[in-house]
């Protein structure tokens, strides 16, 4: 195992930086107010190769492996967040289950073109009820001659309206059954199938994810990949693959982050000298540092166990949590107030442009307040929301808003027409 990129890894990172710069900065904060989906992006992206790196030549991919993978999603994200999530999802999920566990006539129908981009794919495992707990799956596929009837409803799914090749798992059999669970390819258009809601998110707003639904959804026993009852086995093998171009997004997120924050911190001076001079802030970014060093060792790691038969599942797992918590303390250490000026541009380019949770932060910025308010395990955005009212109602600018009568609690207007109410009718009785 070495840690030394070899010259493939770095033309990579090379390519993948200039087509960043020239196709995606100009339009990210667009994209993602808009909750914009760039669907003719990921076209461009398959030009380059971009969209089927794992998938072997003959095939119509580059035939490379997970070290030039993650590198590549780690440069996107670096930019944008959600643009690396779309390229994840499509290739470790959709494409590489079909890749791994497809027949070769399903390889040969749907890898050329995934791999190119001509088609984006979807991976359909989550419903409502049924996340980590995927045995308890209600979407249903009912055998009927040489077909399977689909039924139910996938949830919070990567390109689920605009992607036009799906994998899905379905139960088959028993609930709680590991063998009671199938997978199968539906294409868009089938008849019975179509996307449904589009989540409102609060970040990675540009990276689609919506529902799937399935409504007496016919498809071809031949679309089923592997043997009926394989499916759950399958999607935990496609997970591990998964945990480790998740770990490579969140590198490069923290990445993109401690950039503008050392670049700002270089060019700010106080006291006749660049701030990163003064150890508050250079301690604040050595910490990036390592926390990147760290995530990028535990991702080499995976990648080498991956490639060479290893504990994917342990070092896959690591490396996710390692580099997803530093993500997160590297968002919330380059803000603005951790950099030292509450009303930087540079405060509002890194909340937005980098924090997940992007709306509360945004809206805070627009008050010359940094509040980041992660939203907990299981909590809707409604309640995420009310927690960051709260807060902010405590905060010096909230009190001063309310001082100018610019901010006027809903409460507070209903106290004072029910006093003016109770006034007027007491002039009424006294004549």
């Amino acid at each position: 195992m070495t840690f030394q990129e070899n010259d493939t890894i770095s033309a990579i990172r090379s390519m993948v930086r200039d087509f960043a710069a020239q196709e995606m900065e100009q339009h990210i904060l667009d994209w993602d107010e808009r909750q914009h989906f760039p669907r003719e992006l990921f076209s461009k992206m398959g030009e380059l190769g971009l969209m089927g790196m794992l998938v072997p030549e003959h095939y119509g991919g580059t035939g490379l492996g997970y070290p030039e993978y993650v590198a590549a999603i780690e440069e996107l994200a670096a930019v944008c967040g959600s643009i690396g999530l779309s390229m994840a999802a499509h290739n470790s999920l959709c494409t590489n289950h079909i890749l791994t566990f497809g027949s070769e006539d399903q390889k040969q129908r749907y890898l050329p073109k995934l791999a190119v981009g001509e088609h984006v794919g979807a991976w359909g495992l989550t419903e409502a009820g049924t996340g980590s707990d995927a045995m308890r799956m209600r979407c249903t596929a009912v055998r009927d001659g040489d077909d399977y009837i689909l039924n139910g409803t996938k949830n919070w799914i990567t390109h689920g309206i605009s992607g036009e090749v799906v994998v899905v798992l379905v139960r088959t059999g028993e609930p709680l059954d590991s063998r009671g669970i199938s997978a199968f390819v539906v294409e868009r258009g089938t008849p019975g199938f179509r996307g449904g809601k589009k989540e409102n998110k609060l970040g990675m707003r540009s990276s689609e994810t919506a529902e799937l639904i399935f409504e007496d959804c016919r498809i071809p026993a031949a679309n089923m990949l592997g043997k009926e009852g394989d499916g759950f086995i399958q999607a935990m093998k496609i997970l591990d693959g998964g945990r480790i171009s998740i770990a490579a997004l969140s590198l490069g997120i923290g990445r993109g982050a401690y950039d503008a924050a050392r670049k700002y911190a270089l060019q700010r001076e106080q006291f006749g000298q660049p701030i990163a001079h003064f150890q508050g802030i250079g301690f604040k970014l050595a910490d990036m540092a390592v926390d990147l060093e760290a995530s990028r060792g535990l991702i080499a790691k995976a990648c080498h166990a991956k490639a060479n038969g290893g504990d994917v599942t342990r070092f896959g797992a690591m490396a996710k949590y390692m580099a997803s918590e530093a993500c997160v303390r590297i968002a919330t250490d380059a803000d603005l107030k951790g950099i030292g000026q509450k009303r930087s541009a540079f405060g509002r380019f890194v909340a937005f442009r980098h924090w997940f949770y992007s709306k509360p932060v945004i809206f805070a910025t627009q008050f010359l307040a940094m509040l980041i308010i992660p939203v907990k395990e299981g909590e809707n955005i409604e309640r995420a929301l009310k927690r960051f009212k709260k807060k902010f109602d405590r905060t010096k600018t909230g009190r001063m808003l309310r001082a100018r009568k610019e901010y006027v609690k809903p409460k507070t207007v209903r106290r004072e027409a029910m006093k003016k109410a109770v006034y007027k009718n007491k002039k009424a009785l006294m004549g």
